[in-house]
């Protein structure tokens, strides 16, 4: 059992005490003590990947349908196991309310399940013989050992989202965990019983672990979820060691509202859109652009609908927790102030709320009269902030939209067919979501373009990150091919200018 007062890592099936630096992690709605963690050691480092290297060589062995047994029983665990600890770490730790800590956790089992019926279903491809009497395909195979590096916002699903299609994939796994959520990380690794011991590792740390654990020659493929400078960092030290890399960057999603929306649905749907996770969602709509014919009706609906929510402790009955640490709340304050002084209207919010003078708290926010020249605009705020602007025409919005060196979700609101076509025709982002933000499925593909992401997540996409193709050419009735050497003398070039080939 792990106990979130001992800095430990884990090797499956056991969690070992760790001989590196320990600090503590602190609640940030209390600021009290909830556990200690800290840096791995080099030394536990290559213990893990000698461990992962050994388990993966006859986990790679195994049958399809073997592997996708073996990842059922970790989705059957989830779904009997008591999940109120690990979710009441991750409120503890990192602020997240209760209610969708439990939420994320409940979201686990089912990418396990597709990837294992996945794996198995999409195996290689036959092609046309390029002659006869031989047999050509493709096939895939894993690379080896994964390394995952996981941000707090959603530690324990985005997780599990590459841990499952790289296990599917024949891989061993490596996970570093964000310091913010390693805690209840840590306790969710005990879901991971069915799989062979050694095969599975959590490794506590900061940047120096995950730098070490790409550049180490026992790991073999990355997977990376974080802000675009972290994925920047990350992306560059695995394209250092010829590494493919899977990269979800970070946001700062579009929402147009539409002079066609369903007003009400439009303002409670931006709500959560805006707010969820306090803004600490990569795909959170921080940039909402409202056609003019809807403007004042729908900021009035917003702001209503914003003010009922609750803040508070995550373990309280509230929908806005804390931000992540006072760093977090310090950005998103000087975001605002930047906005404001540049002439950016505070509707609601804008300040840290009077009744909660402990712990990184800050109000949800909407702004208006936003302009280009505000980082609010061109920066990812990562805080309950929404910054409205006025447009006179759904174009004008689709153009503004896509006016961002980010492109990971853009979201719309309208009633029109013909518009909600065209925004999923020109927003520029990997996901487009009409009249229903934030959504995600395992089997579509899940990233950004642009800023924020290379690669792929979820879905046949998801899956071919974590594995390599062979070409194989099989001759099953070997003949001299007329080909191959010597040449006929008359395939030569002729001294009189003639080429008989």
């Amino acid at each position: 059992m792990f106990d979130p007062g001992e800095f430990s890592l884990f090797i499956h099936p056991n969690f070992v005490p760790s001989n590196g630096q320990a600090q503590a992690v602190i609640d940030p709605a209390t600021l009290e003590t909830v556990g200690t963690i800290g840096d791995v050691t080099s030394a536990e480092i290559e213990r893990a990947l000698d461990a992962a290297t050994t388990a993966q060589g006859a986990w790679k062995s195994l049958d399809a349908k073997s592997r996708a047994t073996a990842l059922h029983q970790i989705a059957n665990k989830i779904d009997a196991s008591d999940m109120r600890r690990t979710a009441e770490l991750m409120s503890r730790e990192m602020g997240k309310p209760y209610p969708e800590a439990i939420g994320e956790i409940a979201n686990c089992a089912g990418v396990f399940r597709y990837f294992a019926e996945m794996a198995r279903d999409e195996a290689g491809k036959v092609a046309g013989s390029t002659q006869q009497g031989s047999f050509q395909f493709a096939r895939y195979e894993p690379f080896g050992v994964s390394v995952h590096i996981m941000p707090f916002n959603f530690p324990i699903l985005l997780m599990c989202w590459t841990v499952a299609a790289s296990l599917a994939a024949g891989n061993g796994c490596i996970i570093k965990p964000a310091p913010a959520t390693t805690l209840s990380t840590m306790n969710f690794m005990t879901m991971f019983a069915a799989l062979p011991d050694g095969l599975i590792a959590c490794l506590p740390g900061d940047a120096g672990v995950a730098k070490a654990l790409i550049a180490s020659p026992k790991t073999h493929a990355v997977a990376c979820t974080g802000s675009v400078a972290t994925a920047k960092s990350v992306a560059s030290a695995a394209a250092g060691e010829m590494k493919p890399a899977v990269i979800e960057a970070g946001g700062s999603d579009a929402m147009i509202v539409s002079a066609h929306a369903p007003l009400d649905v439009a303002a409670s749907g931006a709500v959560t859109a805006a707010f969820h996770l306090s803004g600490q969602v990569c795909t959170s709509a921080e940039r909402l652009f409202v056609v003019d014919d809807i403007y004042d009706a729908f900021v009035e609906a917003f702001a209503k609908h914003t003010r009922k929510l609750r803040i508070g402790n995550g373990l309280a009955k509230s929908e806005i927790g804390p931000l992540v640490s006072e760093q977090a709340r310090d950005k998103v304050i000087a975001l605002v102030d930047d906005a404001r002084s540049k002439g950016a209207a505070v509707v609601t919010g804008g300040k840290i709320p009077d009744d909660q003078p402990i712990g990184w708290f800050y109000e949800p926010t909407i702004l208006t009269g936003v302009t280009d020249e505000m980082a609010l605009m061109r920066e990812e705020c990562f805080g309950p902030v929404a910054a409205i602007r006025r447009v006179g025409s759904f174009n004008e919005a689709l153009m503004l939209a896509n006016d961002s060196h980010f492109g990971l979700g853009a979201s719309v609101f309208t009633t029109s067919l013909e518009e909600a076509m065209e925004a999923a025709d020109r927003l520029e982002a990997g996901m487009v979501w009409v009249n229903n933000p934030l959504i995600d499925n395992d089997a579509l593909p899940f990233g950004g373009w642009k800023m924020s992401g290379l690669g792929r997540e979820l879905g046949r996409q998801g899956l071919d990150a974590f594995r390599r193709s062979k070409m194989v050419v099989i001759d099953h009735r070997p003949v001299i091919q007329d080909w191959w050497y010597p040449y006929p003398d008359d395939w030569f070039y002729d001294a009189g200018g003639r080429n008989h080939v």
